[in-house]
């Protein structure tokens, strides 16, 4: 039996002497200001049981987090015709990298690179009626929380500063890979980036990834299939050109954003978010990183 209190707090114990934290992202504006000392960690076990230390119930920006989120959303709704429109392979470079979009003819290598997610907003755009509202429905909805919600601050930041994802979606959109307005894809992507949770809720978003696709309160988002590929999916490609480090040092499939989150999970009974916002030169969070290596390897609790 794992004393998983006992293990997060020795983690974070040791962490508080360490002087390199990272570099906190700056491209985005609103992200700068965070305070890089800041450190949390949370679990929540097969059983609903909560264990937390540190900055682990402090709200913080999810960014790339969410392309899980949103991914979810349109696979259940398109089922296996999703993969037409985006690949399941690692890319091996960095999240907002172009190059392969042109070598692919329009086809992003997966979807938690930057023009994969942008393919799965232009999806959502299509399919829900009032897409901002309805995928932050869901997204409550999987966690029973109506306290998430868009930072309208962090996203006019995005917008600001995304020269990339506009040249992205521009490029999709050449291809027929975007049927929407860009503007409106870019919109709604730069939105889903902004939400905010903290570690703690995003441990109960993702359960649904650790709990065969379902919340906690039984009602499925996923089957069982999917619950499986998305899984899978973020195992390969949800750490960008670091996927295969995270895999062989952590052993679980996760999702990191630049905001220094990084939740991830071991099926059927945990998942896990840390959040320390300065990142390492792969714009993952160094110390979460390093917490979720010593957290499978002190329970011994990992995929592998």
């Amino acid at each position: 039996m794992n004393n998983f209190q006992d293990v997060l707090e020795h983690i974070a114990h040791n962490f508080k002497s360490v002087k390199d934290r990272g570099t906190v992202a700056s491209y985005i504006q609103e992200l700068a200001h965070i305070d890089r000392n800041k450190f949390g960690m949370h679990l929540i076990d097969a059983q609903g049981n909560h264990f937390g230390t540190g900055d682990s119930e402090e709200a913080f920006s999810i960014q790339s987090i969410s392309k899980v989120l949103s991914l979810s959303q349109a696979f259940a709704i398109m089922g296996d015709e999703l993969w037409k429109r985006v690949g399941v392979e690692p890319s091996g470079d960095p999240f907002n990298h172009l190059s392969l979009l042109e070598l692919e003819n329009g086809i992003p290598r997966n979807p938690l690179i930057n023009a994969g997610a942008l393919v799965i907003a232009d999806i959502l755009i299509s399919h829900l009626e009032n897409p901002k509202a309805d995928f932050l429905a869901y997204v409550k909805s999987m966690a029973n929380d109506e306290d998430i919600a868009y930072d309208e601050v962090v996203a006019e930041s995005e917008k600001r500063s995304g020269y990339k994802n506009f040249a992205a979606a521009n490029l999709l959109k050449s291809y027929g890979n975007i049927k929407n307005n860009v503007d409106d894809v870019l919109d709604f992507y730069f939105h889903q980036c902004s939400l905010k949770m903290s570690c703690r809720q995003l441990t109960e978003v993702f359960y649904i990834f650790m709990n065969r696709g379902k919340c906690r309160r039984g009602n499925a988002f996923l089957n069982i299939n999917q619950v499986k590929r998305v899984n899978a999916i973020m195992l390969t490609c949800g750490f960008y050109d670091e996927a295969g480090e995270f895999a062989f040092e952590v052993g679980l499939p996760g999702k990191s954003g630049v905001g220094g989150g990084i939740v991830a999970l071991l099926p059927n009974q945990y998942c896990i978010a840390t959040w320390s916002p300065g990142l390492n030169a792969k714009g993952n969070s160094k110390l979460g990183m390093i917490a979720l290596e010593q957290f499978t390897t002190q329970t011994g609790l990992s995929i592998f």
